[in-house]
């Protein structure tokens, strides 16, 4: 172990981090692990990097916010993600949902619409050798169709609606979750699964507070 006093504190703070999530109800060991293994410290600025497993969102660049690691951890267990999925993630960020998504799914495809964080992310899933990870910089409400059908998809920013080209790309069977609700005020996290028929059906799981869902592509900032 390094004597090093910033990484001892980064180790201290995992453990309690991992022991705060299963206490508040995160009992999926898959999911545990993955966070286990996703140094989220990499995902955070320098100056946030002590902050980097406090239970708070924090910063990033282009205006967006990294989520609290219990809203990261209660997502991930909802979708259910296995191992011969294919996830779609609306809202690359700084990247760390779609690096905990790839310790757990055989293929994950994220969108950014801010050149500037698609770029740092991809570069940072790329130092971790996740290497089955795709970040694309488009328009997340439009999703990925050619890489569809997605047996998850998780939407990382709140919307009134789920846009409809996401709901084309989920396959049947499959199970979307996002932030429900006005940018401005408290949503609802819902999980939607769609039935063999092509129908869906919704179960609103808990109270979350997300950036807008913007669509459009936005250079770098």
């Amino acid at each position: 172990m390094s004597t090093d006093g910033r990484t001892t504190l980064t180790a201290e703070a995992r453990m309690e981090f991992l022991l705060g999530l299963r206490q508040r109800g995160i009992r999926d060991t898959r999911v545990l692990r993955a966070l286990e293994q996703v140094p989220r410290e990499r995902f955070v600025g320098e100056a946030q990097a002590r902050h980097a497993f406090d239970d708070r969102a924090l910063p990033i660049d282009c205006g967006q916010t990294i989520s609290q690691p219990y809203v990261v951890a209660a997502m991930t267990q909802a979708l259910d993600v296995r191992s011969a999925h294919k996830v779609l993630e609306v809202g690359t960020g700084s990247g760390y949902q779609a690096a905990i998504l790839a310790h757990l799914a055989k293929e994950v495809v994220t969108v950014e619409r801010y050149r500037t964080l698609a770029d740092t992310a991809q570069e940072r899933l790329l130092a971790l050798g996740l290497d089955n990870v795709t970040v694309i910089h488009g328009d997340g409400m439009l999703g990925a169709p050619d890489r569809a059908p997605f047996e998850r998809i998780v939407i990382t920013a709140a919307a009134p609606e789920v846009p409809e080209p996401l709901i084309a790309q989920l396959a049947k069977g499959g199970v979307l979750l996002a932030p429900m609700g006005p940018h401005d005020g408290v949503q609802m996290l819902t999980r939607f699964e769609k039935s063999t028929n092509g129908k869906l059906t919704s179960e609103e799981l808990m109270a979350v507070r997300f950036v807008p869902l913007v669509g459009g592509k936005a250079a770098s900032l």
